[in-house]
């Protein structure tokens, strides 16, 4: 039994046993039964809504919690001075970071890219040595031959071409 004598009333501990999706891993207290377990914390009150309605609450705020650390590995959580409007124009441009990644994502890429962490997007496509050329009304993107994910870097060129360009 779990103590929750230093919580505030009402508190409780929801635990969720789910099949795991494929290819996820399962961590050593999985194994047993081969499902995945969820467990959180709550102090909601019992009629603010059933426990699906607070898991959806718990998974959504696992999201937020998943784009703090894409925007911690983004430069948001390193300050370069002691001064304030330094930092603040910092946390602008980390700010501006994180949403170009979160849009690239959504709108240009595909498969495992899709949802990729900074660290990989920067590795794979951000820091690829490339040539955006002009010619015959078009843009052209050139790379190496060599590059391995070449493919994927002109695809998501592809579609960002692809889309309709906004009004002015």
């Amino acid at each position: 039994m779990i103590d929750l004598a230093g919580y505030p009333d009402g508190t409780r501990v929801i635990v969720r046993r789910e099949r795991p999706h494929p290819g996820a891993q399962l961590s050593l207290f999985d194994l047993d039964e081969g499902m995945r377990h969820q467990v959180f914390l709550t102090d909601a009150p019992y009629g603010e809504g059933s426990l699906q309605h607070l898991e959806v609450r718990h998974r959504t705020h696992a999201r937020v919690q998943d784009r703090i650390r894409c925007g911690k590995s983004t430069g948001f959580g390193r300050f370069p001075s002691h001064h304030f409007p330094i930092n603040a124009a910092w946390l602008e441009l980390a700010l501006t970071a994180i949403d170009l990644l979160a849009w690239t994502q959504t709108l240009l890429l595909e498969s495992e890219l899709a949802t990729a962490e900074p660290k990989k997007l920067r590795y794979r496509l951000l820091h690829a040595a490339a040539r955006i050329t002009g010619g015959g009304r078009r843009l052209h993107l050139r790379t190496s031959a060599t590059r391995p994910w070449r493919n994927e870097l002109t695809s998501a060129f592809a579609r960002l071409t692809a889309l309709p360009r906004p009004a002015t």
